[in-house]
């Protein structure tokens, strides 16, 4: 079967969890799965076995081995864990149909869906492909590939993780990518992976912090005007870690929307932000002149980016900013689905209701804003 752990998953997927525990227990969401790729051909077939690993997945639980380790990541707290260890997923909380289409939503506790992400995304990709290519034909290039990749990473020198669990090719080929770049690149260039069961097994840094269903819940928040829901929900990420994993999301309601937001106070308690969509390049500007306007040394800060990239567009990014502030890269699709002709898909999981009511993905990037709600996506906009 696909998943067969409960830490098949990326970071930021526990990390944000056990926010939602301490600070939002009764919030309500629903998710609904997107296929951005143009002509992709879906069969009953694949619907089916999609719903067989589903059926699988809910059937695990976290080991007592699973458990330490996640007792041992010092600002996950005991009672969170304790918690974990009573969890596990309920298919019922998942809608899959088919017709001629995929269709996937997710619906239910905000603390028991959030959890469902990853491995869907993970199961679908792994699927699709089983029915659309060999790979025995492809494996070479793919190997290929990633021999090239190490040897631009070994000549530039910067630091960057895996981020690519949610469009792998497969479980197995995720694996055989992380244990390659582990075994070749000092820890100072490949410094962990985003999928925690990698990470526990190989001894690597599990690598995350939060996604853009966090700062769209607060969207929803009866205790906030909608123009402040960000900054809201920046501050609760703070009030739960105290300091630690202190790296914002820029883009969910847009860069300019969030550099309002990110005000003095926030800029000196972050230790830094990550780029998910729009121009890396002027995003990177505006955010060094942003420190510089708030004077704050732009050097101790730290730029994560991680949309779509590739170590070609990694090396151009890290030449042009390096010695500005602090450069990282988090690689997806580029580093577990980059094969001769293969094209990946691009799928995504997104939380289109809180409580009730629509929340929405404002991107900087033409494509990716994410809202069923028309009418509550213009009135966002014209807010902002």
């Amino acid at each position: 079967m696909i998943i067969q752990s409960l830490l098949d998953q990326d970071f930021y997927k526990f990390t944000m969890a056990q926010v939602v525990l301490h600070q939002f227990p009764d919030y309500y969401v629903k998710y609904r799965f997107t296929c951005r790729t143009p002509n992709v051909h879906w069969t009953a077939a694949m619907k089916e076995e999609i719903q067989q690993e589903l059926e699988h997945y809910c059937r695990l639980t976290l080991t007592d081995d699973e458990l330490a380790y996640l007792r041992g990541i010092r600002f996950l707290k005991p009672y969170f864990v304790d918690m974990l260890e009573l969890f596990r997923p309920n298919i019922r909380y998942v809608k899959i149909s088919f017709d001629g289409g995929l269709h996937i939503e997710v619906e239910g506790p905000w603390f028991l869906t959030i959890h469902f992400e990853m491995p869907i995304l993970s199961i679908v990709n792994e699927v699709y492909f089983r029915h659309t290519t060999q790979f025995k034909a492809i494996a070479q290039s793919g190997r290929d590939r990633l021999h090239a990749k190490i040897e631009i990473a070994r000549r530039e020198g910067f630091a960057f993780s895996d981020f690519g669990t949610r469009r792998r090719y497969s479980r197995d080929w995720q694996e055989q990518v992380v244990q390659t770049l582990a075994l070749n690149l000092p820890r100072s260039i490949f410094t962990g992976t985003s999928n925690v069961d990698l990470a526990r097994r190989l001894r690597l840094t599990p690598i995350g912090t939060m996604a853009h269903e966090f700062i769209q819940a607060g969207q929803a928040a009866d205790v906030v005007t909608l123009a402040n829901s960000q900054k809201f929900m920046l501050q609760k990420w703070v009030d739960e870690y105290r300091g630690d994993l202190g790296i914002a999301l820029t883009d969910t309601l847009g860069i300019d929307k969030f550099l309002k937001d990110f005000d003095l106070y926030f800029a000196k308690l972050y230790d830094g932000v990550r780029h998910d969509s729009g121009d890396p390049f002027e995003w990177a500007e505006k955010m060094l002149h942003h420190y510089e306007r708030l004077h704050i040394d732009a050097t101790t800060k730290r730029f994560v980016f991680s949309d779509g990239l590739d170590f070609e567009k990694a090396s151009q990014l890290w030449n042009r900013l390096k010695g500005r502030a602090h450069i990282a890269f988090g690689i997806g699709t580029n580093l577990t689905n980059d094969f001769e002709g293969v094209t990946p898909l691009q799928i995504v999981i997104k939380m289109v209701e809180c409580n009730g009511r629509p929340v929405a993905k404002l991107s900087d990037s033409p494509g990716k804003t994410m809202c069923t709600d028309t009418g509550f996506l213009e009135y966002l906009r014209s807010l902002l």
